[in-house]
């Protein structure tokens, strides 16, 4: 008995740690395993709908600029890996630098001997311009309420997204391109290359359950408590000594990360990045993914996201696929406005439930 109480939790992990490796055993299988590049870049862009369900859907704080902080967080690994810091390698800055490993020695395209700055260091380097960026913006922007804070959100993800296609060292409307593999650990390498296809699949993969569960663990705290009673009356919470600015300014800073990694690990594993991954449709897209899967239910969110941003990219659509987006999202919030998994998971406690109590009955029998 003791075993079957623990593991529902546990539950959900395990099913879509099944679903994942069976879906690639399939495509081996049908010999369409090129189609995991496509849903390896929709795990990437369901990272930032999951930080958008903490926002939103718990702390009730609406956002149409997390595809800036997607784009921020690409663009400063991609400019920080291929741009040449040749110049500073007769300096002591340099020298230091290169003995920290911080910038490392290669050759780029033409074979000419240059100077980038490592994968890590630009990844350091992102997170911790976003945590800068996420600040500036979320301290005043977080005074504000409703739809003023979606006005002022959107504001800025069209200022980031103009100032990169005005800017030469972002690549203009080109974007950056060449962008550098990714060594983690050991052969573990972020890269689009054919042959480690698989192997990046099931890097988003562990990547996504990773985020999954600490954002669960996190959500059945005393912080997500705190940010559900924000939600819910965030007058009635401060009344209670809840810092409510405090708190709102946290999951605003922890879903921009979220989206910034997602762009890090997206950009060096497509090989570059574009000025529209800033753009305000993509940012008004989250949110409606977010939307799509219930709001404030992190494994719906994932789920929705993930199959949704897959059929676009694999173009199952074409040119309807905006129009088709819509279609499906009027008809989800409609017949099942907490997501489509509410329903689900409410049966398979239901299941659990009833084999529980019969495995009771047996035993007193």
């Amino acid at each position: 008995m003791n075993l079957m109480r623990r593991i529902p939790p546990l539950l959900p992990f395990l099913l879509c740690a099944g679903v994942m490796v069976s879906l690639q055993q399939l495509m081996r299988a049908t010999g369409t395993q090129y189609c995991l590049t496509q849903l390896t870049m929709s795990l990437y862009y369901a990272i930032v709908v999951m930080g958008l369900c903490l926002l939103m859907g718990h702390a009730g704080q609406v956002s149409l600029g997390h595809g800036a902080f997607f784009a921020i967080g690409g663009y400063t690994s991609a400019v920080l890996t291929t741009h040449n810091f040749s110049a500073w390698g007769h300096s002591s800055l340099g020298g230091w630098l290169q003995q920290g490993r911080v910038l490392i020695a290669k050759e780029d395209v033409f074979g000419n001997a240059i100077l980038t700055v490592s994968p890590w260091a630009a990844f350091l380097a992102a997170m911790l311009l976003t945590t800068l960026v996420a600040l500036l913006i979320g301290y005043p922007a977080l005074r504000l309420r409703g739809h003023y804070l979606a006005m002022a959100t959107l504001g800025f993800g069209l200022i980031v997204s103009k100032l990169l296609v005005g800017s030469t060292l972002t690549g203009a409307a080109d974007g950056i391109n060449g962008v550098p593999p990714w060594p983690l650990a050991g052969s573990l390498t972020v890269t689009g290359k054919t042959a480690a296809r698989v192997q990046n699949y099931y890097i988003a993969c562990a990547l996504v359950l990773l985020l999954l569960l600490l954002l669960r663990n996190l959500l059945r705290s005393r912080i997500g408590r705190a940010l559900q009673a924000i939600h819910d009356r965030e007058t009635a919470a401060n009344a209670m000594g809840i810092n409510t600015a405090a708190y709102k300014l946290k999951v605003f800073l922890l879903s921009a990360w979220l989206a910034a990694l997602a762009g890090v690990f997206f950009t060096h594993f497509t090989g570059g990045i574009g000025p529209s991954e800033a753009g305000a449709f993509k940012s008004v897209r989250y949110v409606a993914l977010a939307a799509a899967g219930g709001m404030a239910n992190l494994w719906g969110v994932t789920v929705v996201s993930t199959a949704l941003n897959y059929a676009s990219l694999r173009g199952w659509f074409g040119s309807l696929d905006n129009a088709v987006f819509g279609i499906l999202l009027i008809v989800i919030i409609t017949l099942a406005p907490q997501g489509p998994l509410k329903p689900l998971g409410a049966w398979l406690r239901r299941i659990l439930g009833l084999r529980n109590l019969s495995e009771e009955r047996l035993e007193r029998s």
